[in-house]
């Protein structure tokens, strides 16, 4: 075994909390290839001496990977987080090498020999369930590594993969730095007329983090930025159209053109996608993604988009007419047509009407504080657990990150997380996400290792003396990135490869997240923590009843907007070639049209920040938030059937859900653990009823 060269860089203290403050890019630098070269050296005797038993094989590899895995995730972390020009240029000159061995493990004929021996030997009768999925899953993913590759198709193989993760970190860059490259500065105050306080707010203290020093709520300048907390409410709000139409096309063109231009990054990756599918003998690179989800195939996917498209496509279009309407009969034009960023100012303006209800009405009775202590709360009651704050115990990357441990009801420690919430468009990327730190594993010692959480948010940050006033959107991810978080955290599974959301197939793994989305709609839960954050008025009861009547609000249109997303990504990587005569743009056309209402303009490419599938793990895969969407509502029924205003029911609910989905992780099939927990096999109608589309 090679010895480390030094003790010192934190990036080599795998399994312990992170030492954010001191890691720099030299610390990846340094690291990384020590590592690289301890784990290849381990991994080559290990070759050499392989036994075919469980420990003889996952523990050793796991013995070998962790400090390695360790290093790796959190300079990949400190990329969506810290991001810097230093630590991108370390980061694209460590990645091929990374990238080359785990390649080489996965395509490691040695180990693919030892697990058939194992499957094929007197031992494999005494391995539990849980041994024996995870044993078959992994010779699936050796499969899919390229294991019976030889000769040039294996190194084409590994030179596809090398290229494939450079273009995804370049796609992810370019859509950082096309954001980053855009502002609206308002320096006329009749041009931010309809711009919600929050928004001044927001719009203020981003001009003066730009320069101007002398900005303020109430005479600007205001900056508006493409971050989601500016560029949302600011199409929703601005009545200056034409800043609007400004906004909205910096939004739907972003890395689409000049020095950021993803397009030729898409176009090669999906080539490479299909390439690579047929070197491991599937037909496209969506059959690849399938292989190792919840879904059966293609056509179980194509079946459910068009269930809920042709049960949405009518509401969207109802939703659309209904909303034209409006917009004429408030502006006595009865010729009135409305231009894509019109829809999200006077779907604002309807809703206000209808509902007498807005965001910006709700934001100071969502405080950020108490809405934490609400989802504790809520968490204490449905399944036994104490959320402790833990600030200080550990160092953080930014002077916001807050840190908490989780206690059983005996009071013992069980889990902590990190929990990133504020919006930082300078150097964090957008979106919002939950990460395995630290996974639940057989500690050193004896005992257990627990495990750790990142939950990452972009919501508006605080401004002023004022803290975080949430959007009832911010309120919903911030439940919903938990939900994944208790996933990971509250697993009772001792095997450190199907503890938490390990294994879990992919389109079930947005189960608990959404799950915990519908407790921002019940009524006990949101009155426990919305209160002004000025006076500590409760939430008015009026004013929550019509919240949740605008819950379904244009539902059909939001329901259609995800299935496109899902569509388009299916066409792309499965009906499409890209060898063919059919471009990436036509193939979008050709979705368009069965799948909007609302046509996009012509230089809309919202592909070309389409992270998900480009950059993230959703490649023909994000079918599965609407997949997910389908067992978390029938999920949330149960709680429904079993009476949402009886506690003993809930209360004796949620641990059930505790002890099945959230406690066995990836240790069984999804469907078995569903099935379990709810006594039968998931249903559509739960979901089109919460939803409004019956």
């Amino acid at each position: 075994m090679i010895q480390q060269a030094t003790s010192t860089n934190p990036l080599f203290a795998h399994g312990t909390p992170p030492r954010f403050e001191e890691i720099t890019p030299e610390h990846a630098k340094e690291a990384v290839p020590e590592l690289l070269e301890r784990a290849n050296a381990d991994f080559s005797a290990f070759e050499e001496a392989i036994e075919p038993t469980w420990e003889g094989i996952f523990g050793r590899l796991r013995e070998i990977v962790e400090p390695l895995e360790f290093a790796w995730h959190v300079t990949g972390h400190l990329m969506g987080v810290r991001n810097s020009d230093e630590l991108r240029e370390v980061h694209e000159a460590l990645q091929p090498d990374v990238v080359e061995f785990f390649t080489r493990m996965g395509q490691s004929a040695a180990t693919y020999a030892a697990l058939e021996a194992l499957v094929a030997g007197e031992g494999w009768a005494e391995l539990d369930a849980t041994h024996q999925r995870l044993v078959e899953k992994e010779l699936l993913g050796m499969k899919l590594s390229g294991i019976s590759l030889e000769g040039e198709a294996k190194e084409r193989f590994n030179e596809i993969q090398k290229e494939l993760a450079e273009l995804s970190t370049g796609f992810s860059n370019a859509v950082l730095d096309s954001r980053k490259a855009y502002e609206l500065v308002i320096t006329d105050a009749a041009d931010a007329e309809g711009l919600p306080e929050t928004l001044r707010q927001t719009a203020a203290a981003s001009a003066q983090a730009a320069g101007n020093e002398d900005a303020t709520p109430e005479a600007g300048p205001w900056r508006i930025t493409l971050d989601g907390p500016s560029a949302g409410p600011f199409l929703m709000h601005s009545r200056n159209r034409a800043q609007r139409e400004a906004v909205y096309r910096a939004l739907v063109t972003v890395a689409s053109e000049g020095e950021y231009d993803n397009k030729p990054r898409i176009d090669r990756i999906l080539a490479l996608r299909r390439e690579k599918a047929g070197l491991l003998g599937y037909n496209t690179h969506a059959e690849i993604s399938l292989a190792t989800k919840m879904a059966e195939d293609v056509s179980a996917v194509d079946k459910l988009t068009k269930e809920l498209r042709d049960a949405a496509m009518p509401k969207a279009e109802q939703d659309h007419a209904d909303l034209i309407e409006f917009a004429r009969s408030e502006t006595g034009d009865s010729e009135l047509e409305l231009a894509n960023w019109d829809v999200g100012f006077w779907s604002e303006r309807m809703r206000e009407t209808k509902y007498e209800l807005s965001d910006e009405e709700l934001r100071p009775y969502y405080p950020f504080p108490k809405v934490l202590e609400g989802l504790f709360a809520v968490t204490k009651r449905l399944f036994d657990v104490d959320v402790v704050a833990a600030d200080g115990e550990v160092q953080v990357w930014q002077e916001d990150v807050r840190y908490f441990r989780i206690k059983n009801s005996a009071g013992e420690d069980i889990a902590s997380f990190y929990l990133d919430p504020y919006s930082r468009p300078e150097d964090k990327r957008g979106g919002a996400w939950m990460d395995n730190l630290i996974g639940r594993a057989p500690g050193s010692d004896g005992g257990v290792r627990l495990p750790t959480a990142v939950l990452v948010c972009n919501q508006t940050p605080p401004a002023g003396d004022r803290p975080s006033l949430m959007t009832h959107r911010e309120v919903e991810t911030l439940f919903h990135e938990f939900g994944h978080g208790l996933q990971h955290m509250l697993t009772t599974v001792e095997v450190p490869e199907a503890a938490g959301i390990e294994s879990v197939e992919w389109d079930a793994v947005e189960l608990p997240s959404q799950f915990m989305e519908n407790w921002t709609y019940h009524e006990e839960t949101v009155m426990s923590f919305a209160g002004h954050f000025e006076t500590g008025e409760k939430l008015p009861k009026d004013l929550f009843e019509r919240l949740v009547a605008a819950k379904n609000y244009r539902s059909g249109s939001g329901v259609l907007r995800q299935l496109y997303f899902g569509h388009l990504d299916m066409e792309l990587h499965h009906h499409y070639d890209p060898a063919g005569d059919e471009t990436v743009a036509e193939v979008k056309d050709r979705v368009v049209a069965v799948s909007t209402v609302v046509q996009p303009i012509p230089e809309d490419h919202f592909e070309c920040s389409f992270s998900h599938i480009f950059a993230g793990g959703y490649s023909a895969g994000y079918y599965s938030y609407k997949w997910a969407e389908v067992l978390s509502a029938d999920a949330f029924s149960a709680f429904e059937e079993a009476g949402l205003n009886d506690d003993a029911a809930i209360v004796e609910m949620g641990h059930k859900f505790r002890d099945t989905v959230l406690a066995q992780g990836g240790s069984r099939h999804p469907m078995e653990i569903f099935q379990e927990f709810r006594g039968r096999a998931p249903s559509t109608d739960a979901l089109k009823r919460h939803t409004d589309l019956v």
